[in-house]
């Protein structure tokens, strides 16, 4: 009885010593994180080699797909971003699109970004897409969806950089282009101020957002980006359409020579629940009004004012036409092209440059090409207008 009684005690304690050791373990690993980076080969790169090898892998992939590599490279970690982000220049140097924010920077300043949006009728959404090639008919890469949605009184075009899910409460909503109920006046609205530019001040009241009430200083699309305007084809006259934009937040002097226009560095998301500071929502502009209210004439001062180039009639053909460089195959009322206004800019030659050209080329399929200083989100907000326009602009 001595004996069994001592082999299991013995047994007893071994199995509390392997229960502590376990548990101990677990806790151990619970609370304890590992960084796998850390203990890579890659640790111990030289930051002068890691530069070379991204400054190599930059320049070789320069268009889509193989430049995801670039973004593969950013997203490795905080060390690699950081460097992989002063590598990779802006859109107006580098004429590249290739983080979500270089759809809020301005386009290259000697060069049209060539893209087509291709629409869907049956579910009312519209997705941009970067050329890879001359043939819009292939799958480009994707940089901006659109949804429309009726309201009683207005329309709003809901825009996102998530192709599958278009939503004014999701993360990946970036923007909405707001209609009135002629479908003559649009604004064009923005999730955040613009970089350097007027801020707008909201209201302290709260409001619902996707059935959730938010604080009013969460970014919402409720910064005024660009105002358009069509006119009105009085008794019933048909003709070109003639259409203003005045586009808030970029100086008139950004078309003059060493103007420039306010590029954003960071992509703040919509949603109350990431961390967005609000240090610059807080600061007042004395002209909160004005900018709430948004102009709608070429008077606005200090502003860049976009107006339609217009067509000439060509005898032979018997339509109105424009030179679109072979962009635009298919006549329609929607096609435009929009050049800076003579108070926007120096009079003479100047005004003859294109920086925004929108064109049909199949049923359901239209090109895109934009310049500095618009960026591709301002431009695709621009083209959604004239899917909208009513009768009264034909």
């Amino acid at each position: 009885m001595k004996g069994e009684h001592g082999s299991l005690s013995r047994r007893m304690f071994d199995l509390k010593f392997s229960l502590r050791s376990r548990s101990q373990r677990v806790v151990q690993d619970a609370y304890v994180p590992v960084d796998a980076f850390k203990q890579s080969c890659w640790a111990n790169m030289p930051p002068e080699l890691l530069r070379d090898v991204l400054i190599r892998i930059e320049s070789s992939d320069s268009d889509w797909p193989p430049r995801k590599n670039v973004v593969a490279c950013a997203g490795v970690c905080k060390n690699w971003r950081e460097i992989t982000k002063e590598i990779v220049k802006l859109p107006e140097v580098s004429g590249k699109l290739t983080f979500p924010i270089s759809l809020k920077q301005p386009g290259p300043r000697e060069a049209l970004v060539q893209c087509y949006i291709k629409r869907n009728r049956s579910n009312q959404t519209y997705h941009l897409y970067l050329g890879l090639n001359h043939a819009s008919t292939d799958d480009g890469k994707f940089l901006l969806a659109a949804r429309k949605c009726r309201n009683i009184t207005c329309m709003d075009y809901i825009i996102s950089i998530n192709a599958d899910y278009v939503s004014k409460g999701s993360n990946d909503f970036v923007g909405k282009l707001r209609a009135n109920f002629l479908g003559t006046k649009f604004v064009v609205y923005d999730v955040q101020p613009p970089s350097g530019g007027p801020v707008v001040v909201k209201s302290r009241s709260t409001r619902l957002v996707s059935l959730k009430q938010v604080s009013p200083r969460v970014p919402s699309g409720s910064y005024p980006a660009a105002h358009i305007s069509y006119e009105l084809n009085v008794l019933g006259a048909r003709g070109p359409r003639r259409m203003q934009c005045v586009m808030d937040a970029i100086p008139a002097s950004s078309v003059e020579p060493g103007g420039s226009a306010p590029t954003p560095t960071e992509f703040h998301p919509s949603s109350s629940e990431t961390g967005v500071s609000f240090s610059f929502f807080r600061s007042k502009s004395s002209n909160t009004e004005k900018f709430q209210s948004g102009p709608l004439s070429s008077t606005s001062e200090g502003m860049l004012v976009l107006k339609n180039k217009a067509p000439r009639w060509h005898e032979q053909l018997q339509c109105w036409c424009l030179n679109f460089n072979g962009r635009v195959t298919v006549a329609s009322v929607k096609n435009f092209q929009l050049v800076a206004s003579s108070e926007s800019g120096p009079s003479g030659a100047q005004n003859e440059n294109v920086i925004l050209q929108f064109g049909k080329v199949g049923k359901d399929v239209f090109t895109m090409d934009y310049q500095y200083p618009l960026s591709a989100f301002q431009a695709f907000a621009i083209c959604l207008s004239s899917f909208d326009t009513r009768m009264a602009c034909e």
